[in-house]
C-alpha cells in the first residue's frame, strides 16, 4: 500500500497558485479546512475562484482569503451566514455565482466522476435559471448546470491512514467527499493519521487514491464558529407556536421529514421517537433530535443545516450532501416544512431573495421545493407593515414553480385543492374577515 506524504499547513499553502480555482469543503464551518485556508491567508496568493458552500464565517476560514482581498470570485450556495462576503458581492469588489445547494454538491460529484454536466429540474423557471440551457425532459422543465472541477481541494476529514484513506465525523461529510474527487491536487487536514489498517475498510469514506497529502491539525472551539455551543434558551410567540404544531399535524408515523429554518424547526421540538416521524436535514444526517440540553457544540454534535448542533437518535445515519440532495430530488423526502416571503395563486414560492435587502443565498430552498413529496409552508400572514404575503403573483424573486402544497400562516390554513389556493381553515384567534381583509389573493371558502 502507498504512503500518503505527510506535510506542514504552509507546504500546503504554497502549491495553491495566483489564479486557481480552489475548492473548500465544509458546512460552515464544520467540516471547514480552517487551519489550512488561515495558513493561505498567511501567502501573497491572490486572484483564486473559491467554491464552497459558504464563505466561512466573518474572519475565519473563507472569510479571511475575502476580508484579505485573496478572493476574484466565489462560487456557492448560501453568502449571508458571512456578512462581508455579501457586501463584497453586492458593492462589486467580488465576482460571485450562487447555485442552489444540491446544484453545487452536484457538479461537484459530476466533476469528479467525469461527467460533463447534467439536467435538473431545480431552478426552473427562477432567476437561477437564467442564460441556461434548458430543456423539457420527461414532461419536467429541467436547467443543465455544467460539471465543476478545481486546480486544488482542501477537505477536512477526522482520520487518515499513512495511506490517505479518510473518515469522516458525524455530519462533516458535507462537501468533502465530492470535492475529494473533484480537483487535479487534494490535500487532506485531519484531526489524527494513522497507520494503514487502523481504519476498518467498511469505515472509510474517501479512498486513498484520491488524496495526495496529508496535513494533521488540531480542532479546537475557535475554529467551529457559530456551532461551537448551542444556547439552550428559545423565546417563541404563541403564534409562531401553533404554526408549528398544525403543520405537525400533516406529518405521519414513518415520514421523512425535512425542515427549514425559522418557524419549521419549532416543529423538532414537539416531535418525540415515539412519533416514528424521521428528520432530514441537508446537510448529510437522517434521524435529527433535538439540540443537546448540555449546551454543547459541534465538537460532540452533529449539526443540522441551520448549522445549529443537534442530537442523534437511534437509527440515525449520517453521508454527504450530494446524497442527501439524491434524496430529495428523488422524491425520497416525504414532506418539507419552510418558511416563505410570498406564496400566490398559482402555488409559486418566493422565499429567498428580497431585492435591496443584505440576504445572498438561496441554500437547499429550491431543491427541496421542487423535489418533496409535499411542501408546507409557515409564513406570517402578513408583513411588518401589513403588505400581504398570500398574494395574486408573486413580485419577489420565485423558488420553484407551482411547488406549494399548503400554507399555514399565524392567520388561516391554504391548500391548493384541484389547483386552486383554498381557505380550509381559520388559525386561533383568527376572523374570516380579517383573513379576506389581509389576503390579496383570489382564494376558495372551504372551512369544516
Amino acid at each position: 500500500m502507498k504512503t500518503i506524504p505527510q506535510i506542514t499547513l504552509q507546504e500546503a499553502a504554497a502549491m495553491v497558485k495566483d489564479g486557481d480555482i480552489l475548492l473548500q469543503g465544509g458546512f460552515g464551518m464544520t467540516g471547514n479546512p480552517v487551519h489550512l485556508m488561515h495558513a493561505l491567508a498567511e501567502t501573497q496568493t491572490k486572484n483564486l475562484t473559491f467554491i464552497g458552500n459558504n464563505v466561512g464565517e466573518v474572519g475565519i476560514g473563507g472569510g479571511r482569503l475575502l476580508r484579505n482581498g485573496q478572493i476574484k470570485k466565489m462560487i456557492g450556495s448560501f453568502f449571508t451566514s458571512n456578512p462581508e462576503a455579501v457586501k463584497a458581492a453586492q458593492d462589486g469588489v467580488v465576482a460571485y455565482e450562487l447555485l442552489p445547494q444540491g446544484t453545487l454538491a452536484e457538479a461537484i460529484r459530476a466533476g469528479g466522476a467525469g461527467i460533463g454536466g447534467f439536467f435538473t429540474p431545480t431552478s426552473a423557471g427562477t432567476e437561477l435559471a437564467k442564460d441556461r440551457e434548458v430543456k423539457i425532459l420527461n414532461g419536467v422543465e429541467q436547467v443543465f448546470i455544467p460539471a465543476i472541477r478545481g486546480n486544488v481541494a482542501f477537505v477536512r476529514a477526522w482520520k487518515a491512514d499513512t495511506a490517505g484513506n479518510l473518515q469522516y465525523r458525524m455530519t462533516e461529510q458535507n462537501f468533502n467527499r465530492a470535492m475529494a474527487t473533484a480537483a487535479d491536487l487534494v490535500i487532506a487536514e485531519v484531526e489524527e493519521i494513522v497507520p494503514v489498517g487502523e481504519i476498518a475498510p467498511e469505515c472509510i469514506h474517501t479512498p486513498g487514491s484520491y488524496v495526495d497529502f496529508l496535513v494533521q491539525a488540531t480542532l479546537t472551539l475557535e475554529d467551529l464558529g457559530s456551532s461551537a455551543t448551542v444556547s439552550s434558551s428559545k423565546k417563541v410567540s404563541e403564534s409562531r407556536m401553533n404554526m408549528a404544531k398544525r403543520a405537525l399535524q400533516e406529518l405521519k408515523r414513518g415520514h421523512v421529514v425535512n425542515l427549514g429554518i425559522g418557524i419549521p424547526t419549532l416543529v423538532a421540538d414537539l416531535i418525540s421517537e415515539e412519533d416514528e416521524i424521521i428528520l432530514h436535514t441537508e446537510n448529510g444526517m437522517l434521524g435529527v433530535g433535538p439540540a443537546p440540553t448540555d449546551g454543547g457544540g459541534a465538537m460532540d454534535y452533529p449539526v443540522n443545516a441551520g448549522k445549529v448542533p443537534v442530537t442523534a437518535l437511534k437509527g440515525s445515519s449520517y453521508f454527504d450532501s450530494a446524497d442527501s440532495f439524491a434524496m430529495i430530488r428523488g422524491k425520497h423526502i416525504d414532506v418539507a416544512i419552510m418558511g416563505g416571503l410570498q406564496v400566490d395563486e398559482a402555488a409559486n414560492l418566493a422565499n429567498w431573495a428580497v431585492p435591496g435587502q443584505p440576504l445572498l443565498g438561496v441554500g437547499g430552498a429550491m431543491d427541496l421545493a421542487s423535489g418533496a413529496k409535499k411542501l408546507i409552508i409557515t409564513m406570517t400572514h402578513n408583513e411588518k407593515n401589513g403588505d400581504a404575503k398570500v398574494v395574486p403573483v408573486c413580485d419577489l424573486p420565485l423558488t420553484a414553480l407551482k411547488a406549494v402544497d399548503m400554507v399555514i400562516t399565524d392567520k388561516a390554513v391554504f391548500e391548493f385543492i384541484d389547483g386552486k389556493l383554498t381557505l380550509t381553515e381559520l388559525m386561533p384567534g383568527a376572523t374570516l374577515e380579517d383573513v379576506r381583509a389581509t389576503t390579496t389573493a383570489n382564494f376558495i371558502e372551504r372551512l369544516a
